[in-house]
């Protein structure tokens, strides 16, 4: 499906792209993790397909649906969020790899001097870790995760202060990501909206949470930009 043709694809400017799922592959640390940490609590553990459904609203999230529903009280939560942030920090890259095409597509996109950003609801500190590990090749002008004065996505703040960072329009600036939470930020902060299919949800929930258009592999995005 390509992107409308008053889209005026031409005057793009930005990039902002979602971490885990779009650039990073990363569910398996993020999932043994987890695992282990319920383990900890004598919890049961969740599949790699489950863990696609639980990720992508942050860290407090993920262990409340990690949780079995009748043990999801406050005190717990707060035990196995720690507990995880403990494990996390020691695993966090052991599985972890960038996606492949993702090396290219960023090479291509700097040549072509669009800015690149990151928008993550993973926590601002583990956000800026991981890209200094895995994207530290490539110049990214703002990379954000999750901070407690900063709504998370499907919020539009965070995009917003990437735009005004930037001093770039938001319609603009195409923001890539994997899940219907990310089409919906793009959608909210006026953006262009590009879902991906090699991460966590499907082609038709992406489409149906409105993705202009989503793409099969990463390098599809400079065909649709007609770089």
């Amino acid at each position: 499906m390509p992107f409308p043709r008053n889209l005026e694809l031409n005057k793009i400017e930005a990039v902002i792209f979602d971490l885990d799922g779009t650039l990073l592959n990363s569910l398996e640390d993020i999932a043994e993790s987890m695992n282990e940490a319920l383990a900890h609590f004598g919890l049961p553990p969740h599949s790699l397909d489950d863990y696609k459904y639980m990720v992508g609203n942050g860290l407090r999230p993920l262990v409340e649906r990690a949780l079995p529903p009748a043990k999801r009280n406050p005190s717990l939560l707060d035990q196995v969020e720690q507990q995880l942030r403990l494990i996390y920090q020691q695993r966090w890259d052991q599985k972890t790899r960038l996606y492949p095409e993702i090396p290219e597509l960023l090479d291509k996109l700097t040549g072509r001097q669009l800015s690149l950003n990151i928008l993550s609801n993973k926590p601002h500190e583990y956000t800026v870790v991981v890209a200094e590990k895995f994207l530290r090749r490539w110049s990214f002008d703002v990379i954000l995760g999750q901070k407690k004065e900063l709504p998370k996505k499907p919020a539009p703040d965070g995009a917003w202060l990437v735009a005004k960072t930037l001093n770039i329009k938001c319609e603009q600036i195409v923001f890539l990501g994997d899940t219907e939470i990310d089409i919906e930020t793009a959608h909210r902060a006026g953006m262009r909206p590009v879902g991906v299919e090699w991460g966590f949800r499907t082609s038709e929930e992406l489409r149906q949470a409105g993705a202009a258009v989503v793409l099969r592999h990463p390098l599809e995005l400079l065909k649709w930009l007609a770089l």
